[in-house]
């Protein structure tokens, strides 16, 4: 059983709920997750940016944190805390949907948890690409470069 429990603490545009569970959902299946339980915080950037300081010593608002609690091959247990106010602001840059942004930061912690990395070149064109995969399923394509770049 996966279960991905959402806590909408800030709603600066319409947030399709449904969408990010669903995108999750479909990474941790093809991980081979069969069982999960996720925490996915949509949040405002005094509350990403309090995170951040307090656990990664970096001083400013970020699209998402994930964190994994606990894991095994076949199941795990993991926090992702999205940032809904810096959806709203990239995506105004861009000129894309605030909704197709946040989804992309689902997707970009939810591949962290199952082991993606984006530290060095190779791994973080693979990431790229499973990004884009995803996205795709979606009927979502992002202009220019996508999470944390």
């Amino acid at each position: 059983m996966l279960r991905i429990d959402v806590a909408l603490d800030h709603k600066p545009f319409p947030i399709d709920v449904a969408r990010l569970r669903d995108a999750v959902t479909r990474i941790l299946k093809d991980a081979g997750k069969k069982k999960a339980v996720i925490s996915l915080a949509i949040v405002d950037d005094a509350t990403i940016h309090d995170v951040n300081l307090r656990f990664l010593q970096h001083d400013e608002p970020t699209d998402v944190i994930s964190f994994v609690l606990e894991e095994d091959e076949t199941s795990i247990e993991a926090e992702l805390v999205l940032g809904a106010d810096v959806a709203a602001r990239v995506a105004g840059e861009l000129g894309v949907a605030p909704g197709d942004e946040l989804l992309l930061y689902a997707v970009h912690g939810a591949l962290h948890l199952v082991g993606h990395d984006d530290l060095s070149d190779e791994p973080r064109e693979l990431m790229r690409a499973a990004e884009r995969k995803y996205l795709a399923q979606f009927g979502v394509v992002l202009p220019g470069p996508t999470a944390s770049e």
